[in-house]
């Protein structure tokens, strides 16, 4: 916070400090506290903070209210009293369900993920710091620009414009080359957060202050722009964007211009988010050296199958992390790792893995553990569903402490996905969230294929969907198709062997219980051939763990990209830790590591290899 407040001018400082696992952890402190519920971390950023952002004028909005957003007001009156920083504070409200239905055994939170109009109406009313609940990651961005620039709830465009600005954002360096595929390229040490330059149309210039590090560059903003999202259409309570209309343009060292964005009318209901506790976990994690992993592996599971008799979930996993003749213990190891799931806390508790731990003399040869017995943990569950969004009691808490309700927005029922030809289609939804009583009515049940990180994302719909001729998203050039054409045109059968990461970027993460990853192209050519040659049966054979579950793939030819859905690879969500990367953050990086056979021509050179430093015996 400091370092944008200090390195250069702004007008609007937002700060997105929600995701899924976030508002797990936020709901089990609240039930420890009915007093907590809300992001301290924000707190301590304001005390360091608060007083620069006043002397600079900038205005501050953050969704770090979490669960309490009232509470966190309060606390940032307190800061500013005692620091004798005069500001005026507002919050937004009326996300959080779990007052009005019964939402299942277990529910620690229910919470819709509003729009930006509360944001725009308590900065309508002059407050210098907005906190909020579960709102979008978007509407932290698209709620300030319809204030500056006066939007009516109608400008479609230019709220959409936003949007994307605000996707590109949401999670900061991720914009300016952090966790980006080509890294080397450069000097990500420590990578400058990015801002937005956004105009009255709705276009915006993406960069970042002068002298900071990292870079923005038109591949750092599709990268972004690729990260969880899915459907030609990007919902959200606010506005439809089109993202098969975005248009990227490098306008200079360190900014990229967003134009051409399409906006269509929101959804007429809102996502809702529930976290629950859905049991108990443990693991034992076995390191098996040498030779006969396999047989090495088996013997554990056997000697383990009566311990683990009554346990409702026991799954097994060997990586093969080790090497043939290899020249250190370490890579002459692999890892056998051991997740047991119960409702019962005793069944997979300490017990249980204490009598892993006691084969360690009548077992395998070499047996070790990476760690000591432990007693289960709790682990959470996230679920999606939607409920009308004129039902939700979104509000505001202005600076004078007038509550005034925000209307919803006008908006259509949900396009439904139009699956891909050929393409599979998304699981059916999870079961529509439950409400009753005074609050909102019960829920739709919610379309395929959620965006569900936490980011607020809504529903996807009209998957693959493209524009008529002459529409918004350009379409792209296509200079051939499987093999690509060379300089002077001509087809190029010549292939070479080589990881897909040679011409393709990619970024993944995580949706619920889906996983998002999206590759794209830096030219034409490629981008041809890899729209001809990734189809959703290639991208299963190339990730074999996706073979047996839903793929759908979403074109998106203004990005030279391609966005997949993997419907149900992470089970029930991060906290549930389902798989190795439970995030799914690392899925785009092993697709960028398979080989298949590239078009030779579209191949950049390898960068010269740097001789290793001389061993003082004269080996390298």
């Amino acid at each position: 916070m400091r370092e944008m407040l200090a390195d250069g001018p702004l007008d609007v400082l937002t700060g997105d400090y929600l995701a899924e696992l976030t508002m797990l952890i936020l709901g089990r402190d609240r039930l420890k506290d009915p007093g907590a519920g809300y992001a301290k971390t924000f707190l301590r950023q304001l005390e360091d903070c608060l007083g620069l952002a006043h002397e600079k004028g900038v205005r501050i909005v953050a969704n770090a209210g979490g669960l309490n957003p009232a509470g966190l007001a309060d606390a940032v009156r307190a800061l500013a009293a005692k620091a004798g920083i005069p500001v005026a504070v507002a919050h937004v409200e009326g996300d959080d369900l779990m007052p009005y239905g019964k939402q299942g055994d277990g529910a620690l939170t229910a919470n819709a993920y509003l729009g930006g109009a509360g944001i725009t109406a308590c900065l309508r009313a002059g407050a210098d710091v907005v906190v909020t609940g579960r709102v979008t990651d978007a509407a932290l961005v698209t709620g300030p620009a319809a204030w500056w620039f006066d939007w009516a709830p109608d400008d479609y465009d230019r709220l959409a414009g936003a949007v994307v600005a605000g996707h590109v954002l949401e999670c900061g360096t991720q914009a300016t080359g952090g966790n980006y595929a080509f890294f080397t390229r450069h000097d990500i040490g420590r990578p400058g957060f990015p801002l937005a330059e956004i105009a009255a149309d709705g276009s915006s210039v993406i960069t970042k202050h002068p002298g900071t590090g990292g870079a923005v560059t038109t591949g750092t903003v599709t990268a972004q722009l690729l990260y969880e999202t899915q459907g030609v259409r990007y919902l959200g309570p606010d506005v439809t964007a089109r993202l098969d209309t975005v248009r990227l343009t490098e306008e200079g060292p360190d900014r990229v211009r967003i134009d051409g964005v399409v906006g269509e009318p929101p959804p007429d209901t809102l996502k809702v988010g529930v976290t629950r506790i859905g049991g108990w976990r443990n693991e034992v994690v076995f390191v098996l050296t040498g030779l006969d992993i396999e047989a090495k592996a088996s013997l554990v599971r056997a000697q383990l199958a009566e311990a683990l008799a009554g346990v409702a979930s026991a799954e097994w996993n060997l990586a093969r992390t080790d090497h043939p003749d290899a020249a250190t213990e370490e890579t002459a190891s692999a890892l056998l790792r051991l997740v047991v799931r119960d409702q019962d806390a005793e069944r997979v508790g300490r017990a249980l893995t204490s009598s892993a731990i006691e084969l360690a003399l009548a077992s395998y040869p070499g047996f070790h553990v990476t760690s000591p017995p432990g007693p289960a943990q709790p682990y959470g569950v996230f679920t999606s569903a939607l409920v009308p969004a004129s039902t939700v009691p979104h509000a505001v808490v202005l600076p004078d402490g007038t509550r005034v309700p925000i209307p919803a927005a006008r908006g259509l029922p949900p396009t439904p996905p139009l699956p891909e030809p050929g393409r599979s289609p998304a699981h059916p939804a999870p079961p529509a969230f439950e409400v009753q009583g005074s609050g909102p009515s019960p829920a739709h049940p919610a379309p395929p294929a959620f965006e569900a990180r936490g980011s607020g994302r809504s529903p996807e719909g009209g998957v693959g969907a493209e524009l008529p001729q002459g529409g918004g998203g350009a379409a792209p050039v296509r200079e051939g198709a499987g093999w690509g054409n060379g300089p002077a045109g001509q087809r190029h059968p010549q292939t070479t062997r080589a990881p897909l990461g040679r011409v393709a970027g990619a970024r993944s993460g995580d949706k619920g219980g889906d996983a998002n990853l999206g590759v794209w192209a830096e030219s034409a050519p490629a981008y041809a051939w890899l729209e001809a040659t990734l189809t959703t049966e290639a991208f299963q054979r190339l990730l074999p763990e996706t073979a047996d579950l839903p793929v759908t793939r979403h074109p998106l030819p203004n990005l030279r990209a391609l966005n997949f859905t993997i419907t149900g690879i992470l089970g029930d969500g991060v906290a549930a830790a389902h798989r190795f990367d439970p995030q799914a953050k690392a899925l785009g990086e092993w697709l960028r590591s398979r080989h298949l056979d590239i078009p030779t021509h579209l191949l950049p050179p390898l960068p010269p290899l740097t001789p290793l430093p001389l061993h003082p015996e004269g080996r390298q």
